[in-house]
């Protein structure tokens, strides 16, 4: 059964009835532009075909009752201040929460929700569930809402309801990202571009990797890298690292005592400016040459941002080793997904070499699958 099929038949299930429609967004890899985001700076992602669905009708009651094909019982709120629903419903609640708060009349509504975007991969599967549930919320009231504002009211509902410190870039990725293009988003002044990215006409392909080490995002690690980042802001006297140029990373770097603080400002510099210079590669269709940006991407997360775990890290060397033009860990970290730019038909190969290394280290296998990028957030 597909992921719509799911949802509508999980809304039958508990609601005995049709849904009034499906709405889906995507789960998003990154392809270059790691924890640059919560820093103003640049980010390249692009849509997965994973997505998660939802089933929707007007509610018949004053509240919202929320489903899954996963859980087993249906959990109803009215009034969803933080804190008063948990779990996976909370991801729901606080879209309704952040439309609230910003002033939109949200209608009652009965949800149901269905997905295939692997959960804790790094590919933004809340993302997704937000957005989703946000672009139906949104068509049925018929909510004065342009797209462009939604990302910040569903990254809202992460930051302020369920409590992950992260930046806007997967909520603009779910709702923006277009079909065969990655979204190049300055994060300050949230302004777009799509980007042709057509591997397909080079003979390419991007492998997902998911290195089934989960990652958590609500936890100390995360908050801890963004803290460090806007301590090493206001020593710098710029509002945000984004601010630091290229050209005067070293000067400021002599300006910071503390070596960890050095080397996340080091990352978040040269990251942006292998952000900048992978987009100028693609505009000018040079897709191939991106590869080492990407494994430099890595090596900075590695090193500098200290992020990554061996999982992720021995992924990208067997996949380097067995020829690919680049890899790289993508999403916040501590576990999660890579991805790697290959031919398209070094897909079972790259796999294996792998699939060898893990075994290798006694490792649980990984779960891969070539990506070609998806639209964003729509009603099916």
């Amino acid at each position: 059964m597909d992921v719509a099929s799911s949802a509508t038949a999980a809304f039958r299930t508990t609601f005995g009835a049709d849904p009034a429609g499906l709405w889906a967004a995507p789960g998003r890899v990154n392809l270059i532009g790691e924890h640059t985001d919560y820093n103003a700076g640049y980010v390249l992602p692009f849509a997965l075909p994973q997505q998660v669905v939802v089933a929707a009708a007007p509610g018949d009651g004053p509240g919202w009752t929320v489903c899954s094909d996963l859980a087993p019982e249906a959990v109803t709120f009215a009034e969803p201040a933080p804190g008063t629903v948990e779990g996976w419903a909370a991801y729901v609640a606080g879209v309704v929460w952040a439309l609230r708060e910003a002033g939109h009349a949200v209608p009652p509504a009965r949800i149901a929700l269905a997905s295939d975007v692997p959960v804790g991969a790094g590919v933004s599967s809340s993302a997704a569930l937000e957005s989703a549930v946000l672009t139906a919320l949104a068509d049925l009231g018929g909510l004065d809402l342009p797209v462009p504002r939604r990302p910040a009211l569903a990254q809202r509902a992460e930051n302020g309801y369920v409590g992950a410190p992260t930046g806007i870039m997967d909520q603009s990725a779910s709702l923006r990202c277009e079909a065969g293009r990655a979204l190049f988003l300055d994060c300050r002044s949230l302004e777009v571009e799509q980007i042709p990215f057509d591997l397909a006409a080079e003979g390419l392909a991007v492998l997902v990797v998911d290195s089934n080490t989960p990652h958590r995002h609500v936890d100390g690690e995360y908050g801890a890298r963004r803290a460090s980042c806007e301590a090493a802001a206001g020593i710098l006297g710029v509002p945000a690292l984004r601010d630091v140029p290229t050209g005067d990373l070293a000067r400021a770097l002599a300006r910071l005592d503390d070596g960890v603080m050095r080397r996340r400002v080091r990352h978040i510099v040269t990251e942006n400016q292998r952000v900048l210079d992978t987009v100028g590669l693609l505009r000018a269709g040079r897709i191939r040459e991106i590869g080492p940006l990407l494994t430099a991407s890595h090596a900075s997360m590695r090193d500098d941002f200290e992020i990554t775990v061996d999982r992720v890290d021995v992924a990208v060397e067997a996949a380097l080793a067995a020829g690919a033009y680049g890899a790289r860990m993508t999403g916040g970290g501590f576990g999660g997904c890579v991805l790697a730019l290959i031919d398209a038909d070094a897909a079972g190969a790259t796999t294996a070499a792998i699939e060898r290394a893990y075994r290798t280290r006694s490792f649980a296998p990984p779960t891969a699958w070539s990506a070609t990028p998806g639209p964003g957030a729509r009603r099916l």
